[in-house]
């Protein structure tokens, strides 16, 4: 039974929300997020990236950092570009990329359901990356960067849903990468119960991307409740902010992989090597003009950039196998070629991989070869059915599995604990 809630969101005012509207904190290295910014004074990446207001001498886990994004959020609240709802409501949030769309409840969701498992995760997670998010959602007393889940589509949900979404928007605004937002609050009392309802009677929810900020406030969370030993759980703190998005809509990019070497291997015996696990053909034939062929068509496949050409790699079906996280395409490419052959035992810390998201293109992968790596893996898609598998089975994904487009928006629903 997963207890989402309505809650009172602090959000942009007027038409101030296209300038506010940030990409994630994560996306960006300190020396992006400065550049970002330097033109953007309400964006709310001066917030979530604090340090961008200090000169590079000064550490991005510096106290002072922390302190000025509280101060800037609290600031911008008091100058009126943010308000406060009086009442608890829903809110939909729809992003639109290529044509596409998807439409999420932002609402906050049960600490005590992350810990129970009735929020599933796929991810494991690293105490040293949550302590920034820690740190950061405990000084501003507000959770600003929404997690990121998934539920099983119900039609009654997607009733209010189009019905909400036939109405006046609150935000609708094409961001700089040609993806439109529109936000929309579900006022109708009747509406808020069913939806609070019909996700009591839902056992699983999803962790799609988020898992650290999710950790992180989960954290703040229970810190909160040791300093206030008589809560009653209906607190904010016991809550943190997402969005819940059905299944049907969201859309999983290929996570890609580049090599810096070939583990002392020539290409000819490297490709010997690959010929025992997959059938490798030359990837093109009769369409070598279209950028198309560069991509894997189906699950078991993935395509392999090798000294300025394409190979087309089909697993052999001796080494498939049903295990939903050693069947994965993912991890059969790490279990079978990256570490018996290239020697990469930990894809998390070992300097010879990198990974490359979808969004970048094929372009990138070619790029990068040209550049500072000589190998590159194209991948399928991991579908949001594996990922349900995993997490049911309560077993985890390798590193970087999936790769969610688009991001959702940090600035535009915050919750104050």
């Amino acid at each position: 039974m997963a207890d989402i809630k309505p809650f009172k969101a602090v959000r942009p005012a007027g038409d101030y929300a296209e300038e506010i509207a940030a990409l994630p904190y994560d996306v960006y290295n300190r020396e992006e997020a400065k550049e970002v910014v330097k033109d953007k004074p309400l964006s709310f990446l001066r917030i979530d990236r604090a340090e961008t207001n200090f000169p590079d001498d000064v550490s991005t886990y510096d106290d002072r950092v922390y302190a000025k994004a509280s101060e800037l959020l609290h600031g911008m609240i008091d100058d009126g570009h943010f308000v406060k709802d009086t009442e608890d409501y829903y809110y939909l949030y729809e992003l639109t990329m290529n044509g596409r769309s998807q439409t999420g409840i932002v609402a906050c969701a049960s600490i005590d359901d992350y810990d129970n498992n009735i929020i599933k995760k796929h991810e494991n997670t690293l105490r040293e990356k949550e302590e920034d998010r820690v740190r950061h959602v405990d000084t501003c007393s507000a959770q600003t960067g929404p997690i990121f889940l998934a539920y099983r589509k119900n039609d009654a949900i997607n009733k209010i849903v189009e019905k909400t979404k036939a109405g006046e928007a609150l935000y609708d605004f094409t961001s700089e990468d040609d993806i439109r937002h529109r936000a929309f609050i579900i006022h109708d009392k009747n509406d808020i119960e069913t939806i609070r309802t019909e996700f009591k009677n839902t056992d699983e929810i999803y962790i799609a991307d988020g898992h650290h900020r999710c950790a992180s406030a989960v954290r703040v969370g229970k810190m909160r409740r040791e300093k206030n030993p008589g809560f009653d759980g209906t607190e904010e703190f016991n809550y943190f902010l997402s969005v819940l998005f059905p299944d049907e809509e969201l859309f999983i990019m290929d996570y890609n992989r580049v090599l810096k070497d070939l583990n002392g291997l020539s290409e000819e015996e490297f490709m010997k090597k690959v010929e025992e696990i997959c059938e490798v053909v030359p990837a093109g034939g009769d369409n070598a003009d279209s950028a198309d062929y560069r991509y894997p068509i189906q699950k078991g496949e993935f395509t392999m950039y090798l000294g300025k050409k394409w190979y087309r790699c089909s697993i052999k079906e001796e080494y498939k196998t049903h295990d939903p996280v050693k069947g994965l395409d993912v991890s059969l490419l790490q279990d079978l070629i990256l570490t018996p052959v290239l020697d990469i035992d930990d894809p998390k810390t070992n300097k010879r991989i990198d990974f490359v998201g979808g969004i970048r293109g094929l372009d990138e992968l070619e790029r990068r070869c040209e550049n500072d790596c000589v190998l590159a893996f194209a991948m399928y898609p991991t579908s949001i059915g594996e990922l349900f598998s995993v997490a049911d089975a309560g077993l985890l994904m390798p590193p970087k599995s999936t790769w969610f487009e688009p991001k959702l928006r940090s600035g535009l629903f915050i919750h104050e604990i």
